[in-house]
């Protein structure tokens, strides 16, 4: 770490790490990746809900974000390939940041001017159209993100992210339902679709990442290969990596499960647009970013490994929250308890568990990796949500639900604590430098691990 100069030196010396160009990048880049998530989840539940949509067909909406769990498959082209004219001209990253983000600001207008009234129809087609992009937004954002920090700056940029992630969505979700309140829900997408500018901004803050100087002659096969084959190979041929996939498979089911589930749970209370505005997004933004706050603190005090399993503690017993407020009824006091706790939860989470994940992304891969890394971490969770979670909280009820979430939690600490036994946690995160341009071979010494 360089002495700070300027006004960065009057800094607190825990604060200024925050302030550097790549973190502040970082934060950027998450405002834009989270937007896209709220208008397919909490935001679209609303409405459809509004509409007079049934339970089952609304939360099988959130099928729409499998698309997000198998985004690996198409990441390799985001890695490789370059927009004709428009990378050489600004640089790769950035071309497909501005490329996907108009992609995804055309995709919200449409999802906007879709009126579940009229047909379901358009109103799925739009859905996945954002979900699609959305993804795709997030292979780019995550590689350009992982690229630009260096390895001293990953656990501030990773909370930088998360700040913005949760900013993000938040303030799109409430945002919207206050812009929908008083002038309908096309107006409120078509502005949300705003959001989608910050990542671009970023692209012009930061620069083409250095680490993105990748030297690639590969031709036909060898370049497929090169593109598709080498990143999995790469991953799966370290010591345990069957066992950290299924860790990432399972840590989030009942979290992703429960929160998937709130804005029913909130419209079957009776809250009101504006209560759930100002609880579950503006009470809730400031307990995420306390989390987050917090979670930095943790993953700087206790190291990786027990930063990791405290935040899994922490969401699995935020779940039981919803379980007291369904109990309780329409209760401001409550709901404020249980959004506070769960989303101070999911704050201190995202610091350690997308710290974690990004440390074992090979650099030569990185869209590639974490894409596959980020997909499975919520795959199970999704796909179980849209095809039972509406019918087991018609046939079970909410109380019942979220007591079922809160043990499917615990298999997820269970492989981590057997993870920690076995050393994986120590040996899995590893980062290793690119191939530059400048290298001969193109090849890269092993990095020591994190």
């Amino acid at each position: 770490m360089t002495s700070a100069t300027g006004w960065r030196a009057a800094i607190p010396a825990g604060i200024r790490p925050y302030t550097e160009r790549a973190p502040v990048g970082a934060l950027l880049l998450g405002i834009s990746s989270g937007f896209p998530f709220a208008m397919i989840a909490a935001t679209l539940t609303t409405r459809l809900a509004e509409a007079g949509i049934d339970k089952k067909a609304v939360t099988a909406f959130t099928l729409a974000f499998l698309l997000y769990n198998i985004k690996f498959l198409w990441a390799p082209l985001i890695d490789r390939f370059r927009i004709p004219g428009l990378a050489a001209l600004i640089g790769q990253r950035r071309a497909w940041l501005v490329v996907i983000g108009i992609g995804v600001m055309a995709s919200v207008c449409w999802l906007g001017l879709a009126d579940p009234a009229a047909g379901l129809a358009p109103v799925v087609a739009a859905t996945l159209t954002v979900a699609f992009f959305g993804a795709s937004y997030d292979i780019v954002i995550d590689a350009f993100r992982i690229e630009t920090l260096t390895p001293e700056q990953l656990g501030v940029g990773s909370g930088m992210s998360q700040y913005g992630w949760q900013l993000g969505a938040k303030a799109a979700g409430g945002f919207a339902l206050v812009i929908a309140a008083r002038q309908g829900w096309s107006t409120a997408y078509v502005a949300m679709s705003l959001f989608a500018l910050p990542a671009i901004a970023a692209g012009w803050l930061l620069g083409e990442p250095i680490q993105r100087r990748v030297a690639n002659t590969a031709r036909g096969v060898s370049a497929v290969i090169d593109a598709v084959i080498a990143p999995l190979a790469d991953f799966f041929r370290r010591d345990g990596a069957l066992l950290v996939l299924l860790f990432v498979l399972v840590h989030k089911l009942g979290d992703t499960l429960a929160n998937l589930s709130f804005r029913l749970l909130f419209h079957d209370l009776g809250f009101t647009k504006d209560e759930v505005a100002f609880y579950d997004v503006g009470l809730g933004l400031v307990a995420t970013l306390v989390g987050i706050f917090v979670g930095g603190i943790v993953y700087t005090q206790l190291g990786l490994r027990r930063a990791v399993l405290v935040s899994l503690i922490l969401m699995m017993v935020s779940n039981l929250s919803f379980a007291a407020l369904a109990v309780a009824g329409h209760t401001n006091i409550g709901m404020a308890a249980s959004i506070g706790f769960e989303n101070f939860s999911s704050g201190v989470g995202g610091v350690a568990v997308v710290a974690y994940l990004s440390a074992l992304c090979d650099l030569r891969f990185t869209a590639t990796q974490f894409a596959l890394l980020s997909a499975a971490a919520s795959v199970l969770g999704r796909l179980v949500a849209g095809l039972s979670t509406g019918a087991l909280i018609t046939a079970i009820g909410y109380p019942s639900f979220y007591l079922l979430t809160t043990v499917a939690a615990l298999p997820g600490i269970l492989i981590y604590l057997y993870m920690l036994r076995r050393g994986l946690i120590d040996e899995a995160p590893r980062v290793s430098p690119p191939r530059d341009a400048t290298t001969p071979n193109g090849t890269a010494s092993p990095a020591p691990p994190v």
